[in-house]
């Protein structure tokens, strides 16, 4: 999960290189965070393949593995359904503390207080993405990215919502991704 507005300026990022991290497709990375974004806990496989150690990921935002080749839209949309209570799925290519990359679908699940039902935070559950589906969305999100550079995020929206409608008129990023999902 990834908090667009959440300023990560104290991280140094790293750089990224051209080097995929194959995941073990018999375990999930997990993650909880907070409502605005902080990692509250993880499990060991997550920092096994981020590069951190837990102790570096706990209490940071969750940026800290975006990938530079995400488009800020696709996080915008993920947040504006979490956090109006809607679960999502998503897939997302991750950025690791040694700069290589490893794509996820991401499943996101909102934890709420059990009295007053109000939202407390998100756990998600990343599993490996197929090559094919890699092959899809690599070039979009990175020319999604192109757009965001030249004309900011909301031509980046009008760029993705265009591509979205030629597969048909009620195609959305939801059901794309619910889709892609299903071929998985």
């Amino acid at each position: 999960m990834h908090k667009t507005d959440v300023k990560d300026t104290v991280m140094q990022r790293p750089t990224p290189v051209d080097e995929e991290i194959v995941l073990d497709n018999t375990k999930y990375i997990e993650s909880a965070t907070d409502t605005k974004g902080i990692i509250t806990d993880c499990n060991d496989y997550f920092a096994e393949i981020s590069g951190y150690a837990k102790a570096e990921l706990i209490g940071k935002p969750h940026s800290i593995v975006r990938h530079p080749d995400m488009p800020k839209i696709a996080f915008k949309l993920l947040w504006d359904r979490i956090q109006h209570g809607r679960n999502i799925t998503a897939v997302i290519k991750n950025l690791a503390k040694d700069g290589r990359y490893y794509w996820v679908f991401t499943h996101f699940e909102i934890e709420r207080d059990i009295n007053t039902k109000e939202i407390t935070g998100y756990k998600a559950y990343r599993k490996a993405v197929s090559k094919y589906i890699k092959a899809v969305l690599d070039p979009l999100y990175k020319r999604l990215v192109e757009i965001e550079k030249e004309g900011g995020m909301e031509a980046s929206e009008k760029a993705l919502d265009a591509f979205l409608k030629s597969g048909g008129p009620d195609v959305t990023f939801d059901n794309l991704m619910e889709e892609i999902y299903r071929f998985y």
